[in-house]
């Protein structure tokens, strides 16, 4: 299901950029085949402090309790006025608050949770072509393309997928001080 997704979301975005006369690239055919592998299967590395502690800095950020958040009663509350009964399974609130969205129907196949809220594949892409120690390796060695094994760099576009006029709670994104907040770089030796 991701994967179609995925394609259908690649054809329509350089549809609509062949009819506007802009040039469109589309992503390697390997990025378009990525799936998700869930932040458990990142913890393995990412867990250190050596290596910065990606993980546990994602675990204290509200982007990991993004889903269990939908169930608090401030959550619920807007809900309602919005018109949504349940706000842990409303596709208007899933999209932002949970990776898993696109995955949501074929679940019990996946790998990613809804309980893992909003996690590393939603700013860095699926893993599944990147998660091996070899190939991020090859990335941080230049031997790699990062794009090309689905890997991508999160920047201000990323963010504003869900930060946004259409969040009901964000009162003016400020992407410079939220970057900080979840900046999580990799030690320099």
């Amino acid at each position: 299901m991701h994967r179609l997704n995925t394609l259908l979301h690649t054809l329509l975005i350089a549809g609509g950029a062949a009819l506007a006369g802009l040039s469109f690239v589309a992503p390697p055919a390997s990025a378009l085949e990525a799936s998700f592998v869930g932040a458990k299967k990142c913890k393995v590395c990412h867990k250190k402090e050596e290596v910065g502690n990606q993980y546990g800095h994602w675990q204290k950020s509200a982007h990991a309790h993004a889903y269990e958040t939908l169930a608090s009663d401030k959550a619920k509350e807007k809900a309602q006025t919005l018109g949504i009964d349940d706000p842990q399974k409303s596709p208007k609130c899933l999209k932002c608050h949970v990776t898993a969205f696109p995955v949501m129907d074929d679940l019990a196949n996946q790998k990613i949770t809804l309980e893992e809220g909003v996690s590393c594949e939603s700013c860095h892409g699926a893993g599944s072509l990147y998660k091996k120690k070899k190939t991020m390796k090859g990335i941080a060695e230049g031997k790699i393309d990062r794009a090309s094994v689905g890997l991508t760099k999160p920047d201000e576009a990323v963010c504003k997928r869900c930060h946004n006029q259409d969040n009901p709670f964000d009162n003016g994104f400020d992407f410079e001080a939220a970057y900080k907040k979840i900046a999580h770089e990799r030690p320099k030796k």
